[in-house]
Parts: C-alpha cells; structure tokens; sequence
C-alpha cells in the first residue's frame, strides 16, 4: 500500500510506451501511512506507520515515537507502545467485542494527532474448509490452487478478505557435515611489499543445524470476494492462492494457513478501490483517481494529510499442509532456487596493500574472500581437480544458498510443522 498510495499524490513522468522507461515523481506531498486491522482475535494487536515515499524510493521511512491508543464505547483504553521502527504493538493481549465500537488515535512525534470513524464488526463466518487441487490457472499454467469454504449460518457475513501465511520446508542439496571455519583473517598486510595475506583456516565439523529450513512468507495482495446478491452467506471454492508447479516451495513439504475477515461494506470498499488503484491500467488511465481517502482523518492541522483504514473484523483461519508428490506422484520435483554448481578458485589473494610490483590477475576472485563475506560453503577437497575450472584451488565450494539452508529460511522448526 505504502508503494502504491504515493501514484496519488503526483504527477509522473514517462517516456515511449514502446521503450523502457523509468517513473519520477515530479510533485509530492508528505503524509502519514497508517495500516491498522483490529480482529476478534486474542493477541497483541499492531500498527504499523510509516511516511509515505516517492514512487521511486524502494525503502520505506517508518515513523517513530509516537503515540498510539484503541478506544472502545465502554471507555476502555488500550495502550500500544513502539517495538520495531514504525510498528506498535498493544500492551496487553485483547480482542475486539462484536457490535463495540472502537477508535485508533494516533500523535505522532510532531503534535498531530489522527484519529479514525468509530469502527466494529456485526458478524462472524468460520472457514469451513481450505483445500488444495491442481490445475491451469488464466495463463494455461499447471499448478495448485488454494481454495477456501466458508458459511455463516446467520446470513449476515457479505463482504471478505483473506490473506495467507505459506510456510515450506528447504534441504540443502550440497548440505555436507563440514564447513570452513576462517580465523584472523587480514586481507591487508601491514607490509606494504608482502603480498601474503595473514588468515588461519580449518575444516571442522559443522556446529549448526544448515541441512533442513523453513520459511514463513505472508500475502501482499489485496485478496476479496463477496456474497452479497446471494441467497446464503457462503463462500465455495475460491481461490486463495496459485502456486505454479515449477515452483521450488513445493518440493518437500509446504503449508499454508489461511485468514479470512469478515469485512464491513465500507472496508471491502475501500480495499477494493486500492486493488484497482494498483493495477497498470489505473495508473496508466488518462485520468489518475486522486487522493484515496479512508476513514481516518488528521484532527488539529489541516495542511497533513493521512492514508490508512482501521478496520475492525472477526477473522476465522485454518491451515493445511501438503507436498509436491501428493498431486505429481511422477514428475521430476521443481528446480532448486538457485543453480548449483559445484567450483574451484584460488584459496588466496594478494594483499590489498601490497604495491611493491605490478599485479596481473586473471583468476576469480579467492575463496578466503567469499568466506570472509560468508558466500560460499565447502563441499570437498579439490585433490583429483575439477575438470574444465580456471585457476582451481584445494577446495570444491558451492554458494552459500546451495550448502547451508540459513541462506533461505531458518532452522528451527515451527511450532504447528507435522510431517
């Protein structure tokens, strides 16, 4: 959203629709991004707050020290405090209360204060089912989908949105039992005339789980569907996720939970208008849409301005796990993220400070470099050599991602994996 939002606030310049072209932003406004969903879950609830940024800028700014408070109707007070640049969490664990209305107050570091429309949730809809099956998404591409069921017996649910927490499990294809282990290293030598470089190296047994990972990726889209129009509150068979077959996730196991809220008209409104305000052809549309507004506004300076939307929902989740064999029991498994392929160079190089003569180097660069910026891992000693390699050294490496598993995702197992 913090990407998309700034379209709005400027005009953009660009070249021939033919030729590549590079988006700047010729006019901009600063305002306060607020992204804020309050559920009936109970948990420590965040906010997260940032400035908005130039289309052309890819790091966000967080905004910290500030302040940040949920009222309800009963007068209660729920206080947030700043655990990571930008983002609040509450400081007690609570969950919101159908049909209460609640309200976010915002003051930042500077004085203004922000507040939202008074916000509840008047219906609740359990997911009844999440699924997986193959098959051929828009694009003729063979892949699994995730799909979700759900109902709401009092027929009040009508509007949804669901996002996705996907979990997958990583092997190391070149994992080995031993790693290199590099000391003292200096790759300037005092000496201004010795080319040696001075490091102690050895080849030990790993100390760290780096064979087997997993990692956890949230969704990014914006994900709705509704049943208004329909004759029961019931969702069936829609499609979460696509997960291509050639992709690598599903090599050995994977899961997925799924979150579905059940949004009020004005939410799904307003999600749904910045859906489309993201998609190619709005942006490129002779007429750009303006300044998105939600339902929170700045109280006491009327030159800021705010993007954001509170939302209060009842949210119901459920999660499954599967892998590649349960739907291609005889297909070669998906490539590896990366292409390994096992290589030689030079264990040392010249001293960074040596000057003495001209050096003439042709070789890769050394693997005690691609240690000391921890990229490579060790497969084997280079004894018989390896054919075809320019400049081999003692060692067979692969890059990092290929032997130790802590390049992609982390090694400790999480609490819901099953086997």
């Amino acid at each position: 959203m913090k990407k998309i939002l700034i379209l709005f606030f400027g005009c953009l310049t660009v070249s021939s629709c033919i030729e590549p072209f590079e988006f700047q932003t010729e006019t901009f406004e600063d305002a306060l991004v607020i992204e804020a969903s309050l559920t009936n879950e109970l948990k420590h609830h965040e906010v997260s707050l940032s400035r908005a940024v130039r289309f052309e800028d890819s790091i966000s700014a967080p905004e910290r020290n500030a302040q940040v408070r949920i009222l309800d109707e009963m007068q209660n007070v729920y206080e947030f405090q700043e655990t990571d640049p930008g983002t609040y969490s509450s400081n007690l664990e609570f969950a919101a209360q159908k049909s209460i209305k609640y309200t976010l107050i915002v003051e930042t570091s500077d004085g203004t204060r922000y507040s939202s429309e008074p916000e509840s949730f008047q219906s609740e809809s359990q997911i009844e089912n999440v699924y997986a099956d193959r098959g051929l998404n828009d694009n003729d591409e063979d892949g699994i989908f995730i799909y979700t069921d759900s109902f709401d017996n009092s027929g009040e649910s009508q509007y949804y949105r669901y996002e996705y927490e996907e979990t997958y499990k990583i092997i190391a294809p070149f994992w080995t039992p031993l790693e290199f282990e590099l000391t003292n290293y200096q790759p300037c030598n005092p000496d201004p005339c010795d080319p040696r470089i001075i490091y102690d190296l050895e080849i030990v047994e790993r100390e760290e789980e780096q064979e087997t990972c997993y990692n956890t990726v949230n969704s990014t889209d914006i994900i709705q569907t509704s049943s208004a129009g329909l004759s029961a509150a019931r969702v069936e068979g829609f499609p979460v996720r696509f997960i291509s077959g050639s992709d690598f996730i599903l090599t050995h196991r994977y899961s997925v939970l799924v979150k579905q809220y059940v949004q009020s008209a004005n939410a799904f409104s307003y999600y749904q208008s910045l859906e489309d305000f993201s998609s190619s052809a709005s942006v490129f549309s002779e007429i750009q849409p303006g300044f998105l507004a939600g339902n929170i506004t700045v109280d006491n300076n009327e030159d800021k301005k705010v993007l954001g939307y509170f939302e209060v929902a009842s949210v119901s989740q459920k999660r499954i796990f599967f892998g590649f064999r349960d739907f291609y029991p005889d297909a070669p498994f998906p490539l590896y993220i990366k292409n390994c392929v096992p290589y030689s160079a030079p264990l040392e190089h010249v001293s960074y400070c040596f000057n003495c003569a001209p050096v003439s180097n042709i070789c890769p660069e050394s693997l005690i470099e691609r240690m000391a910026r921890n990229s490579i891992t060790y497969v084997d000693g280079n004894e018989d050599g390896l054919v075809g390699i320019t400049c081999p050294g003692p060692y067979v490496v692969v890059d990092r991602e290929c032997g130790d598993c802590t390049a992609l995702g982390s090694n400790i197992v999480p609490d819901f994996w099953v086997e």
